[in-house]
């Protein structure tokens, strides 16, 4: 058994050769930025049982990349996504008994549990209609930019259903605040790209055609940073959710001494003294 096969290092893999069925998966020269492009155009790219379960699973399976660093989630023609496909997804649903609906609960609140636990950040570039399932996707990445165009409903209710859906009622409040979310979740109204940016949803709107670009500059810029501590930073903002202010404090020493025992920190405090960039390699 070789040295790199006894340490952790010796179960990491490549992903830029991941070869995606139900969407399109492009990655960048070096490994870092993924490109992750919805790609239904004709029907808005909506989501399916079986993109689903491959998105669910790609987020999962990227806890072992060893190249990707920050993801770029997109849409096709004009649009980011509508949500499950209504006779794909939906029409089926109606004929489910429980245990099969409970199943298919679970799996797309799976999918949100796999993207906030990816150690990767994740950047939706936002374009057009962004509903139902295609909002979860927005709100369950780490940032969001989006288009004066884009229309994002929480449109549950429009279906009959609760805005309680794949975390929805517990994390889109975090993001624009209690009362806000209570409007979009109850009345299913699109908000606004303006509403969006101005209530934190969005951090930056660009035009359509510099979107992706300015997602992709976004991604770059936070995948040559240091990577294990913008991942530690992820981990934190999660769990930091559910405990108290001294619980807070003595999670983040802890977190903050095993950054600082990284290789990282020391080549940030040697190309500083030495007056140049830091070239970060996330160990």
């Amino acid at each position: 058994m070789s040295e790199r096969d006894m340490t952790m290092q010796g179960h990491l893999r490549p992903f830029k050769d991941y070869q995606a069925r139900t969407f399109l998966w492009e990655v960048s020269d070096d490994g870092r930025v993924a490109l992750l492009r919805l790609n239904r155009p004709e029907r808005k790219n909506p989501l399916t049982f079986e993109s689903y379960a491959e998105l669910r699973d790609l987020f999962r399976d990227l806890a072992y990349a060893s190249d990707v660093r920050t993801i770029v989630i997109a849409g096709a023609g004009g649009n980011f996504s509508s949500g499950g496909d209504v006779f794909e997804i939906i029409e089926p649903l109606t004929r489910m008994a429980m245990p099969e609906l409970l199943a298919f609960t679970r799996m797309t609140g799976d999918l949100v549990k796999a993207m906030r636990k990816c150690p990767q950040q994740i950047v939706a570039a936002v374009d057009g209609i962004c509903a139902g399932a295609g909002a979860i996707l927005a709100m369950a990445s780490d940032l969001r930019v989006a288009t004066p165009e884009a229309k994002t409903a929480f449109l549950f209710t429009r279906v009959g259903l609760a805005g309680a859906d794949m975390g929805a009622c517990g994390m889109l409040p975090r993001i624009i605040g209690q009362g806000r979310a209570a409007e979009l979740l109850y009345t299913g109204r699109s908000m606004t790209s303006a509403e969006g940016h101005a209530w934190g949803f969005y951090n930056a709107l660009h035009e359509s055609g510099a979107l992706e670009a300015e997602a992709t500059k976004l991604a770059r810029s936070i995948a040559d940073g240091p990577w294990f501590a913008h991942g530690m930073t992820k981990t934190m903002l999660n769990q930091e959710w559910a405990m108290g202010i001294d619980e807070m404090i003595d999670a983040e020493a802890q977190a903050q001494a095993i950054c600082m025992a990284t290789q990282d920190f020391r080549r940030a405090f040697e190309a500083f003294a030495e007056k140049r960039r830091p070239e970060f390699e996330g160990n």
